[in-house]
């Protein structure tokens, strides 16, 4: 068996070649699914999975405030100080804000081989549920900014990092921490050994029914509560979402005509120098995102007439993006918000390969298609005069994402057992799952390694946030901190 730690160094130059985006796995012979198991079991001799465990940095690594500063280029100037602010709230915060720091990293750990459509920002409050066209409610990946094929590793181990730099943040003790990553990563091999078993069409038309979900491995109790908070969660949205509570929050009327309302800085109509196609009405840009969206969902689209656009500040690495919201109203008591968020180049490209799709907000509406088991039907992408790609999305949908501020120990471990569950289920669709259970095992030595390598990242992303707080405080970087 190689030695894990030379192999760290031949890994690494591996997963650094650049290759172009194609779909996550390549035309192959017909092979029955044992056959690709085996296949996936062989990997283990080049890339063993205890090589995944644990985490150092490695020589070379880049100042985490360099690189941070360095993602702002081409971002609002005026909102840069809001994304750092917002960073700056906690390591969690932080840790979803660096997005290309551990990208960056993930390029120096060993990789398995096997490539997926990857989300490139699996952590826990990516995830969460959202209505489907026929108004289920679902479960899955909700973010997909960053989506790109890639090691179906880096995902799970963006995805494990984050539940324990949770757990620290809920003041968990450390042995809950490691349990709770450990018990997440076994969740995802043990979902991606049923997919492999199971028939294509099966696979793809899976879903997570929030409604109907339960997870017979928690506890009843546990099951019992995360209905009942589920339930309420829900009727919650719902009454968010129709319109007679959307529009008066966001819309107000000025000479008769509806505008959405300033709220700056989070709140904003942008200049003309920020947005060239101010004066047209951004007309070019709508019809080019009409083309992209179906023909049938184009005689929807059209029952709607533009109103307004305005920016607005949304999440924590997203802020700085030129991401907007526009009013659309069929009649005086039918709007539709659309929210239209920048699409830059993937975190990942750097490490993965560059995009197939040479328009970003096309990336994201792919990857987001080929990922979840059900999509806006306003899903689209346009780009702006002032070559800013994007993708449109409705601006909510029943959306829900996670609230822990007081969750404990088993409910932490549920709700990523769910994430689990999503992540295997968004991989197995676009990758090869018979590969992937066989790369990973039955017993518990992939989630031993995973679960190390999560412990000892959530401490390297301490230290890291230690040094981004100090760099704020000598006033390197600049950071506005919101009441």
């Amino acid at each position: 068996m190689p030695d894990p730690g030379n192999e760290r160094s031949t890994m690494s130059k591996a997963s650094k070649k650049k290759e172009p985006q194609g779909s996550a796995q390549t035309e192959t012979p017909y092979l029955s699914a044992d056959e690709r198991a085996a296949k996936g079991k062989a990997l283990r001799d080049a890339a063993p999975r205890t090589s995944h465990a644990g985490w150092k940095p490695f020589d070379g690594r880049r100042d985490p405030v360099e690189l941070l500063s360095e993602s702002n280029q081409g971002r609002v100037p005026e909102l840069i100080p809001i994304r750092f602010g917002r960073m700056a709230a906690s390591p969690f915060a932080f840790y979803r804000g660096a997005a290309a720091l551990m990208a960056a990293d993930l390029a120096h750990t060993p990789t398995s081989g096997i490539r997926v459509q990857a989300c490139g920002d699996a952590h826990l409050m990516n995830f969460g549920g959202f209505a489907t066209p026929e108004r289920n409610v679902i479960f899955d990946i909700n973010d997909l900014d960053e989506t790109l094929p890639a090691p179906f590793e880096w995902d799970l181990k963006r995805l494990a990092a984050s539940v324990v730099i949770a757990a620290n943040h809920l003041q968990l003790p450390n042995s809950d921490a490691a349990r709770v990553a450990t018990d997440l990563v076994r969740g995802y091999r043990e979902r991606m050994s049923d997919y492999a078993s199971m028939r294509a069409l099966d696979v793809w038309y899976d879903k997570i029914d929030l409604q109907k979900y339960e997870d017979r491995s928690a506890d009843p109790e546990v099951r019992k509560e995360a209905r009942k908070r589920f339930a309420e969660r829900l009727e919650r949205e719902r009454r968010k979402s129709v319109p007679d509570f959307l529009y008066p929050k966001l819309v107000s009327h000025e000479g008769g005509t509806p505008r959405i309302k300033d709220e700056p800085p989070l709140i904003f109509h942008p200049s003309a120098e920020l947005a060239p196609e101010l004066a047209s009405g951004y007309a070019n840009a709508i019809a080019a995102y009409r083309e992209s969206l179906p023909e049938h969902t184009r005689t929807l689209f059209d029952r709607f007439h533009f109103f307004d656009l305005a920016a607005k500040v949304v999440g924590v690495g997203s802020v700085g993006t030129f991401c907007t919201i526009g009013l659309f109203m069929a009649a005086d008591d039918d709007p539709l918000f659309l929210q239209i968020k920048e699409a830059r180049a993937s975190v990942l490209e750097p490490y993965a390969g560059k995009s197939l799709h040479a328009h970003n907000g096309q990336r994201v509406v792919v990857g987001q298609r080929l990922m979840q088991s059900a999509s806006d039907v306003f899903l689209g992408w346009s780009r702006g005069k002032n070559g800013r790609d994007v993708y449109v999305r409705q601006l909510r949908d029943m959306k829900m994402s996670a609230v822990i501020e007081d969750w404990d120990s088993a409910a932490l471990r549920h709700y990523g057992r769910m994430c689990a569950h999503a992540l295997a289920r968004a991989h197995a669709r676009t990758g090869d799952a018979a590969m992937m259970a066989g790369y990973m095992g039955s017993g518990q030595t992939f989630d031993d390694a995973i679960g190390e390598f999560a412990v000892e990242y959530a401490a390297q992303n301490r230290t890291d946030y230690r040094a981004f707080i100090k760099a704020i405080r000598e006033g390197r970087i600049p950071a506005a901190l919101e009441g």
